[in-house]
């Protein structure tokens, strides 16, 4: 009988074994920076077959995933989806945030410390204070893992690599080759080699992007618009490659680097899982908002489609399909909204963040006499004089919350956080998603939340005007490999849960910071 039921229990036991998932021999992360789950789906009768329909009709696809922490955009959401972790602990608040050594603007991932290979840029991923899928893939490997990243913009391509990757490359806006950092391995001859032959820099003068069908196969036109648009970077030599990257034309650059790799190192080769971070761009042209639907919009999501698929071919090639997670996300965001005409008479207003300053400061000087009590102010945030309060012995928490009452007073405004109430306080959601997206030192002492509608407005240049939309930028997440069972998901799900959903597929434990449970897939 004992005998009888220890048979069973092995029987059960390798029973479990075997229905276990293997592990991927290749991870594939493509983030999409500006994807729109709405868009996706409402596009999809201009797609083929084997892109998008194929991801949607057989992996499995989240269509709300949602991010815990107020104003993402492309640095703050990749750093966020592959740590698990918001803001408040990575410590990637955005793009770019305020030097209060400098009071000049510095990007996340600048670092003088390392030179660039094919760029003038210094940078690494110190700035991003924890671990990633792709770090503690290399940890647990023993540094085995080949990690590749490959994306439009350095700080797409270094977040998502991670610190201990093999490398990252991303197109040097000023000479168009694809470029990296020693703060990496040394730079492959192979990318040398590509850029003296196929980069940018020589295809770029043969390339535009118009219609890719005649308007009458879009689905929806708005107005009188008739679908006749074009755009050549090449003819405009100012910021040349900065514009060719928000085209979709960069998201096939992208493919022609992936194959490279695929072609030049062991990346998918053997029984030791690695990992390939790719990022598209799925936004305007030159940043600029597009209207809804429009045609550049709807050509962007057709040539996305084949950008996928084309993808999808070249991984089936070179590894097989059955042996790839592939993973496919958004950034969360949209670029700003451009002016809304005056003869649609919506609701709204100017707020000047100089203004505000200028009276701040003198609100403040009548408190606590003379002084410049304003360092300065980047976005919607004000930096106090952290050095002045200190020498007037100045409570910081107390001259915080009296310049955040007296701003609250202004009109357009809806809340002001002050770093002191965002550190040691309790309130409500939206205040829980600021601080999720505030870090000391890097993020001001006075947050403003403008009313939606609203123009924010710059005096010294017009172009940096924006409105405030504070609308729901649905991002989607799509499954799709050997084992993740099809399904489509409506109900939100939180952006933390794809680094340990990841992990887990890995077989390797999340980031050192990941805050949430895997996706059930």
């Amino acid at each position: 009988m004992k005998k009888g039921l220890l048979t069973y229990i092995l029987l059960l036991t390798l029973g479990g074994l075997q229905a276990q998932p293997s592990v991927p021999r290749l991870v594939v992360s493509l983030t999409i920076d500006q994807l729109r789950s709405d868009y996706l789906e409402s596009f999809s009768a201009l797609y083929g077959e084997q892109g998008f329909k194929r991801l949607m009709r057989e992996g499995k696809f989240y269509s709300q995933m949602t991010f815990d922490f107020s104003k993402p955009d492309r640095a703050s959401a990749i750093a966020s989806l592959f740590t698990g972790t918001t803001p408040s602990v990575h410590g990637i608040v955005a793009n770019e945030w305020l030097d209060t050594s400098t009071l000049n603007t510095k990007s996340c991932v600048d670092d003088p410390n390392f030179m660039g290979n094919y760029t003038s840029q210094s940078s690494s991923a110190m700035q991003m204070l924890t671990t990633n899928v792709p770090d503690e893939l290399k940890i647990q490997s023993g540094g085995k893992a080949l990690v590749y990243s490959i994306a439009p913009f350095r700080d797409a391509a270094i977040l998502a690599a991670g610190h201990a990757a093999d490398c990252a490359l991303w197109l040097d806006e000023g000479t168009g080759k694809w470029c990296s950092t020693t703060y990496y391995t040394e730079f492959p001859t192979w990318v040398s080699q590509y850029n003296e032959q196929r980069s940018p820099a020589y295809t770029i003068k043969n390339q535009s992007w118009e219609p890719t069908l005649p308007p009458g196969q879009y689905i929806y036109l708005q107005g009188t618009q008739e679908g006749a648009f074009k755009y050549t970077p090449s003819e405009d030599r100012v910021n040349l490659y900065r514009k060719y990257c928000t085209t979709p034309l960069i998201n096939d650059e992208v493919n022609k680097l992936a194959e490279e790799v695929l072609s030049h190192t062991a990346i998918g080769y053997d029984s030791t899982p690695d990992y390939l971070a790719l990022t598209y761009y799925a936004g305007g042209y030159n940043h600029q908002s597009g209207t809804a639907h429009s045609i550049e919009i709807q050509d962007t999501y057709l040539r996305l489609d084949r950008a996928v698929t084309q993808l999808i071919s070249l991984l089936d090639r070179k590894v097989g399909m059955q042996n790839v997670l592939f993973c496919i996300t958004s950034t969360g965001y949209n670029d700003y909204e451009a002016l809304e005409p005056k003869k649609y008479r919506i609701p709204s207003g100017e707020f000047y963040l100089n203004r505000c300053a200028a009276l701040l400061n003198v609100y403040l000087m009548a408190t606590y006499g003379e002084g410049q009590y304003i360092e300065a102010y980047n976005g919607q945030q004000i930096y106090l004089n952290h050095k002045l309060i200190e020498e007037k012995q100045i409570s910081l928490s107390d001259i915080q919350e009296k310049a955040a009452e007296f701003l609250a007073q202004f009109s357009g405004v809806y809340q002001v956080f002050s770093a002191n109430k965002l550190l040691v306080g309790s309130g409500s959601s939206t205040m829980e998603q600021t601080r999720n997206g505030f870090y000391p030192g890097r993020s001001g002492d006075l947050l403003i939340d403008v009313l939606p509608g609203w123009t924010v407005m710059h005096e010294t240049d017009s172009t940096q005007n924006y409105v405030v939309n504070k609308a729901l930028v649905p991002a989607p997440c799509i499954l799709f490999g050997a084992g993740i069972q099809s399904a489509t998901l409506r109900t939100p799900v939180s952006a933390k849960r794809l680094a340990p959903t990841l992990a887990g597929a890995l077989h390797i434990r999340a980031p050192n910071a990941s805050e949430a449970f895997s996706l059930d897939f």
